[in-house]
């Protein structure tokens, strides 16, 4: 019922900036919170940062302070502006939908992926 697009996604090296998009499309209606997870070779899927409705933000602490999310409620858009990329920070990214129903999450939805690969 909801579509999820990630864009954005490519090669850099160390130490330079990446920003991926994500745009919902479909039944939007609900929807409270966006964010981007991640997942590596070999590893488990990792939350990175997410952005309710009102604005509300919370980040992974290996992304503090170099991750911007935001959001663009008219245009159904979650971003995430990355700085000061490392190579640990290669990984598959994921956005994520979630429709919520007061604390109970009654839609969980994903997109595509976009691959990040940062250089040593």
């Amino acid at each position: 019922q909801v579509q999820l697009v990630e864009s954005g996604g490519g090669l850099v090296q160390a130490g330079g900036s990446l920003r991926l998009s994500c745009t919902a499309s479909g039944s939007t209606f609900s929807i409270n919170a966006m964010g981007w997870y991640r997942q590596a070779p070999g590893k488990q899927r990792e939350m990175v940062a997410d952005i309710s409705n009102s604005g509300s933000t919370n980040y992974a602490d290996s992304v503090k302070g170099r991750f911007t999310i935001s959001r663009d409620n008219t245009k159904n858009t979650v971003y995430l502006q990355m700085n000061s990329l490392k190579p640990e920070d290669t990984a598959v990214y994921y956005c994520n939908a979630k429709r919520v129903w007061s604390t109970t999450t009654i839609g969980n939805y994903w997109g595509q992926g976009t691959q990040v690969t940062v250089s040593s």
